[in-house]
């Protein structure tokens, strides 16, 4: 519950907020406070679709979605991050183009706006600092980054007023943007890997076969499958092969090591010698996994 009233509370103060700053960066000429407005309000758009996706992947596990809910939340981190890139392309070529037709700015509005941004986007990064789905920390680095790109005008605001040097002010918006490129970019990765059914970052699977291997009866371990929906719960899938009299001890086993390893859920198939897979890849050579055993024992 509390992860869905932080977002609704940013989203609330970054929608008025950014429009606000709409309005402040065309009086005040600045296309950093523009550049930070326009990501404000893809921040705003995405903490919105975030909001709802994050509700409807809270639902429980049903007939259709047997693995619950929980990729909405992924979705919603998706569509966040391209909206960002998106953003992020916009004000690096309007940043560029500044760079060669500069215009007058008005250095005092821009100070007290930077203030303004700063204090706010402070409020909403502290109100969205706890919470543990991807959607959750993707909002709040909107938040931070928010934070930091109003320090960054406000610091650029302050030159500006004593050097004159309006050039300043359309670095900064390049330099934001750059920065929320690459931090999206990243984001990306993660979210794609995931929807690619890559093994989750921290798990091997030498390391699963290997662990599997040293409980006792085991003769090989093949088929193995690991995913992550969310990516922070883990999935597994194996074929287990056994001379193993006691299949539910051996069972209870596996899972454990499993847990240790950080997969929650594991479905195992228990195979015996003759009915070993008759796949190519799962043609096992009992010498070997039996040798391994004599070693082990």
């Amino acid at each position: 519950m509390k992860t869905e009233k932080n977002i609704l509370v940013a989203f609330i103060l970054n929608l008025a907020f950014s429009i606000i700053e709409l309005i402040g960066g065309f009086f005040t000429n600045s296309i950093s406070i523009m550049s930070d407005a326009i990501h404000d309000f893809g921040d705003a758009l995405s903490i919105g679709i975030s909001y709802i996706l994050e509700k409807i992947s809270k639902r429980k596990p049903d007939e259709i979605y047997t693995y619950g809910y929980v990729r909405y939340s992924i979705l919603g981190a998706l569509i966040t991050t391209i909206i960002l890139t998106l953003g992020s392309i916009f004000v690096i070529i309007g940043g560029i183009k500044r760079v060669f037709s500069p215009v007058e700015i008005n250095y005092n509005g821009m100070i007290i706006f930077a203030i303004l941004g700063v204090i706010i986007n402070f409020l909403a990064a502290y109100s969205t600092r706890e919470g543990d789905s991807i959607n959750q920390k993707a909002v709040n680095l909107h938040m931070l980054e928010d934070v930091l790109g109003w320090i960054v005008v406000l610091i650029g605001a302050i030159l500006m007023k004593f050097t004159d040097i309006s050039l300043i002010d359309s670095i900064m918006s390049i330099g934001v943007a750059s920065f929320i490129l690459i931090n999206s970019f990243k984001n990306l990765k993660d979210i794609l890997d995931l929807f690619l059914e890559k093994i989750p970052n921290n798990i091997s699977i030498d390391e699963i076969k290997r662990h599997i291997g040293e409980a006792k009866g085991v003769l090989d371990v093949h088929h193995i499958h690991v995913w992550s929906i969310d990516g922070n719960t883990n999935y597994s899938t194996m074929h287990v092969v056994t001379d193993s009299k006691n299949i539910s001890e051996l069972k209870k086993e596996i899972r454990e090591e499993m847990e240790e390893l950080g997969i929650v859920h594991s479905t195992i198939e228990i195979e015996d010698k003759k009915d070993a897979c008759d796949k190519k890849e799962c043609n096992i050579k009992p010498s070997v996994s039996q040798e391994q055993h004599h070693h082990h024992h």
